[in-house]
């Protein structure tokens, strides 16, 4: 996969198809660009060219020593596109990509056409923050790959795990293999502990959709709505599944995104 040398790091990156307009994605804690396979091929047979890339400190982007934000992430986003001449694109962010794209409409909103910030929230609560706080006692004292096998339990709804249990065995396996140091995950999961934009996010000025997965028990629906709320003018969607509805019910999810984006081109 090509790479761009950019804002002092290098970042692995694909842009699949040749014309109409631009989505670009960006991934959650721990999430490389493969995260999105669900997506794409509902976006390319949607005519959209999309941009997909590792986040620093995962997959093949550069891992420098954290810790993160969700700004210098933004930052990062934002040197990608400018090298590769991007511009007027819809950009789309899920859980942590969320934070990181609601921190990009924030400070380079002239660049969109709309923005959708999906399972994530403006600032975290009391109950989110201890939370994290016991993903990082774990991955020091047990592992990533523990860590993330946890996780997917938060991440996907009960029925997921009874009515499909080979995907299920699929994702825990695929959590399980996740080669991400300690020290890379924690730089991650600052971005997602120190986020808070819930006194900023009334300055964006783009079409916004805020989608949250209607079960979401890892980042809590009523934060995603909270978030909603104070986006001035944005549109608000529910789909079926949890914080992993982008995985747990793509379809659903894809025919969000892509109905609120052709809505924008109206």
């Amino acid at each position: 996969m090509p790479v761009a040398h950019v804002n002092g790091i290098a970042i692995n990156y694909l842009l699949e198809g040749d014309g109409g307009e631009t989505v670009v994605l960006i991934n959650g804690l721990a999430d490389d660009l493969a995260s999105w396979d669900f997506q794409v091929p509902a976006l390319r047979d949607a005519g959209f060219r999309v941009l997909r890339f590792d986040n620093r400190g995962i997959g093949a982007t550069d891992k420098p020593a954290g810790p993160y934000t969700s700004g210098l992430l933004a930052d990062d986003a934002k040197a990608l596109v400018d090298f590769l001449g991007i511009t007027d694109f819809h950009l789309m962010g899920v859980s942590m990509g969320g934070m990181i794209s609601a921190e990009y409409a924030i400070r380079y909103g002239s660049d969109l056409k709309s923005v959708t910030l999906a399972c994530t929230y403006g600032k975290a609560d009391p109950f989110c923050q201890q939370m994290f706080a016991m993903w990082a006692d774990l991955a020091v004292g047990l592992g990533v790959p523990f860590v993330m096998r946890d996780v997917m339990l938060w991440a996907f709804t009960g029925p997921f795990f009874e009515e499909r249990p080979d995907e299920a065995a699929e994702f825990n396996a695929a959590m399980g293999a996740l080669e991400m140091s300690v020290d890379a995950y924690l730089s991650q999961l600052n971005v997602i502990q120190t986020h808070d934009v819930l006194e900023r996010v009334a300055s964006i000025s783009v079409p916004t959709l805020v989608l949250a997965g209607e079960e979401d028990i890892l980042i809590p629906v009523r934060l995603s709505r909270r978030l909603h709320e104070a986006i001035e003018g944005s549109t608000w969607a529910e789909v079926a599944g949890g914080h992993a509805c982008v995985w747990e019910s793509p379809d659903p999810f894809n025919t969000a995104f892509i109905d609120f984006v052709h809505s924008t081109s109206r």
